[in-house]
């Protein structure tokens, strides 16, 4: 681990130096999902993490840094809890994406890609390999289903669960159920034409 450890304590009295980057990240993918990334500052972050300013720049050059490092964490394995396991069938993968409990945040990847408005931040270009991924995994799974067009289906849901997304958030309602029952005709749609070929 490449924590440095500082004599001393922080605010609140507790033990600053280890463990001090974990705690940068997880205050800052908090008060990113919570406030917003452009209305988090350092001061506040710092503050929140319970290390000095020196020690979050010993650890991150700045906050572009960091928010980049709270997307390379957030799902570093893009879905693997879903595509990586074993006792689901590949259709029902594609359908297991869609089960989200209610309440979820916002997708971080778009929140980042909003909120900074540069295309060319590390993390925006970050943001945008993480859903070119999570389109790739959806077509790969496409694909071992026996869909007709693979990579088409995969665009396709990749598209309806960032649409879901989106709409839970500025609705603040469920919208997985409703995306979840589109996205098994368009799976069911897409195997039948697989199967008559």
């Amino acid at each position: 681990m490449d924590v440095m450890t500082e004599v001393g304590k922080g605010p609140q009295g507790r033990r600053r130096g280890r463990g001090a980057r974990e705690r940068i990240l997880s205050a800052s993918q908090r008060l990113f999902r919570d406030q917003g990334i452009n209305r988090t500052g350092m001061d506040q972050l710092c503050a929140s993490a319970q290390v000095s300013k020196r020690t979050a720049y010993q650890h991150f050059t700045g906050k572009d840094e960091i928010v980049t490092e709270c997307l390379r964490q957030f799902d570093p394995g893009v879905l693997s809890g879903v595509f990586d396991r074993t006792d689901l069938t590949p259709r029902e993968k594609l359908l297991a994406v869609f089960d989200i409990p209610p309440g979820n945040p916002m997708c971080p990847y778009i929140q980042t890609a909003v909120e900074l408005h540069d295309p060319e931040h590390p993390a925006s270009r970050y943001a945008r390999d993480y859903k070119t991924a999570v389109a790739a995994r959806l077509a790969t799974a496409a694909r071992e289903a026996g869909a007709a067009d693979p990579d088409s289906l995969g665009e396709q849901l990749a598209l309806l669960l960032d649409g879901a997304a989106a709409r839970s958030r500025v609705l603040d309602a469920d919208t997985f159920p409703t995306a979840a029952a589109i996205a098994a005709v368009l799976v069911d749609g897409a195997l039948a034409a697989g199967a008559s070929r």
